[in-house]
């Protein structure tokens, strides 16, 4: 299994068009990915989720695509995909069926494996329904095997929606584990997948990656600076960026939000650290500081406001692990420009209600004069 040294950046069916897909959709979306931008970011991945399949297996006993939504096959949308310098994703379930009750691939793993790989597929989702109540710790790794088997490199995502808690045990078997159930389009859903995913941040890392479920930017049930924050967030944790949105129709704040290439950059860091939180203040610690280090000795920080007003968030260096007399220069991701030169002992910033700053702090090697 190829050890991902970062995470990955991804576009993924499910939280837009759910079973409302078909292979023109997949074309324009790799089109689109291609024309907005996106692709040359790093957007590569261009995923099928589930409702790709017939309701049943053929006279082989192979997976075949709906022949309404698929007519051309995988392959060929394999190809187009590919032929855009593209990859594509699927996929299936460690369970007799799927959540939307196609066929499973528990117990067909090895012809289920090769098939895909003849298919030039990159990318397996792998989920959880209709799981016959089996150990996911048995039903995960066969289907890692079989992959392995096939000699063709596939990432191979685990979404046992982290009942199990596979941060402690899908490091080796899956690429990606999700920590979290469903993400929802809602601010709350939003911050409780975020919070849960923090507590898994010290098992993730060059090889396996934790995985708190898809992007919501730009599905309409957030405002901007709840997505701005979202993807702030996201980003910074290492997570898997899956956008989840209609790359086709995006508005202009969208696009500027996933394109953010600097924010990008501190997800891509090859450091590969989970950025966690690490102080709370506010009522019901609704003003949180969350930071990380990464390569080059520098260090992502983020203010993130989860009050319902406007508040001014501060940051201490011991809170982030810095000698108080460090001198560190500031740069704000957003903004895209350096806003302190020499910040001593700690650094504050208003931040709206619900939105998030993130900062790239450089500590700087002060010169001692020789007496």
């Amino acid at each position: 299994m190829l050890l991902y040294q970062v995470t990955l950046l991804i576009w993924n069916s499910w939280n837009f068009f759910a079973c409302s897909i078909s292979e023109d959709l997949i074309k324009e979306t790799a089109d689109a990915l291609v024309s907005s931008g996106l692709a040359d970011l790093g957007y590569v991945y261009v995923n099928i989720d589930d409702c790709w399949s017939a309701a049943t297996r053929n006279l082989k006993g192979q997976l075949v695509p709906d022949p309404k939504t698929f007519p051309s096959g995988i392959k060929a949308l394999s190809d187009y995909v590919h032929g855009k310098g593209l990859k594509l994703g699927i996929y299936g379930d460690a369970g007799a069926f799927t959540c939307k009750v196609r066929p499973g691939s528990l117990f067909h793993e090895t012809g289920d494996a090769q098939l895909f790989a003849d298919w030039g597929v990159d990318y397996l989702k792998y989920d959880n329904c209709f799981n016959l109540g089996i150990d996911p710790k048995k039903r995960y790794p066969p289907m890692r095997d079989a992959l392995n088997a096939t000699g063709r490199t596939i990432f191979y995502s685990i979404c046992e929606w982290g009942v199990e808690d596979p941060a402690l045990w899908a490091r080796g078997v899956g690429n990606s584990w999700r920590t979290t159930d469903d993400i929802n389009d809602t601010w709350a859903s939003m911050t409780t997948i975020a919070d849960i995913n923090d507590k898994w941040a010290s098992h993730a890392g060059p090889g396996g990656w934790n995985d708190p479920d898809m992007l919501e930017v730009g599905n309409g049930g957030m405002t901007y600076q709840e997505y701005r924050a979202h993807f702030s967030i996201w980003a910074l944790m290492k997570a898997p960026l899956l956008i989840g949105c209609d790359v086709r129709n995006m508005t202009a704040e969208t696009l500027e939000i996933l394109s953010n290439k600097e924010v990008i950059s501190v997800n891509q860091d090859s450091l590969g650290v989970q950025g966690r939180k690490v102080y709370v203040s506010g009522e019901a610690n609704c003003l949180q500081v969350w930071a990380g280090p990464l390569s080059g000795n520098r260090l992502v920080v983020a203010f993130w406001n989860r009050c319902s007003k406007a508040a001014t968030i501060t940051a201490r260096w011991d809170v982030l692990g810095l000698e108080s007399s460090t001198h560190v220069s500031i740069r704000d991701l957003w903004q895209h420009k350096e806003v302190k030169e020499n910040a001593v002992a700690s650094f504050g910033a208003k931040v709206d209600s619900h939105d998030c700053h993130v900062y790239i702090f450089t500590p700087k090697t002060v010169a001692h004069s020789e007496s």
